[in-house]
């Protein structure tokens, strides 16, 4: 009888019952391919994932550098790891189309968090919209630290009155998930608030986003 490698179950449970139906442990085995010295693919698959206790929002925030500290996983694999993640994250912000209408904080965060949830730097976006409320652009301003990041007041509205925007949601992310705004924040919401009534263009709101929540300003009564 010929023998089946522990890394080939995966595989042909995928072919025989589609991806949908793989534990988490065996699309990582799959992912990983092979094992090392007497450690198997689905061995070093389960070490991943209790490194993260089992929380995928924590490991979409992995590069190359976390995953090649897991004995095992060197250059090739990690790779093929992050790629993988950055091909699902991508795969949420084309569903986020920009058909999706904006109606309130809610649908705001559904549309902003593939571009911010995952993030171990903090940026700043603004997200343009149009008389419909959907949103036609999605432009990143800055990058910062892991505490914080600068906005260029000029810059974002030069480019919200090139493209005839008609309003506009400010959102930053917290890599601690700390959800509260600072007193910058705070501060660089109302400045923006008043060059856009400069301009005829509404703040709907700002969003600070975390992995698995948010803080809208909106909600909190921080633009009046």
């Amino acid at each position: 009888m010929k023998m089946v490698k522990k890394e080939d179950l995966p595989r042909e449970k995928l072919a025989r019952l589609g991806a949908a139906e793989l534990t988490l442990v065996e699309i990582l085995t799959l992912l990983i391919s092979s094992g090392f010295a007497n450690h198997s693919a689905e061995e070093l698959a389960n070490k991943l994932l209790n490194s993260v206790s089992g929380d995928l929002s924590v490991l979409a925030r992995y590069n190359v550098f976390d995953f090649k500290k897991l004995p095992g996983i060197g250059t090739a694999k990690a790779a093929l790891l992050v790629a993988s993640l950055e091909l699902g994250r991508r795969r949420q912000i084309y569903e986020s189309s920009s058909k999706f209408v904006v109606r309130n904080s809610v649908d705001a965060y559904e549309v902003i968090k593939p571009y911010l949830a995952d993030l171990i730097r903090e940026e700043f976006w603004v997200f343009h919209l149009n008389r419909a409320s959907t949103v036609v652009l999605a432009e990143k301003l800055s990058i910062g630290g892991v505490s914080g990041t600068t906005v260029d007041i000029r810059l974002l509205f030069k480019s919200a009155l090139e493209r005839l925007t008609s309003s506009i949601i400010l959102a930053h992310n917290h890599p601690s998930d700390q959800m509260w705004p600072s007193s910058s924040d705070i501060e660089l919401t109302k400045q923006v608030m008043e060059a856009g009534r400069l301009f005829d263009i509404d703040v709907v709101d700002h969003l600070i986003v975390g992995a698995s929540t948010f803080y809208s300003f909106a909600d909190n009564g921080n633009l009046n």
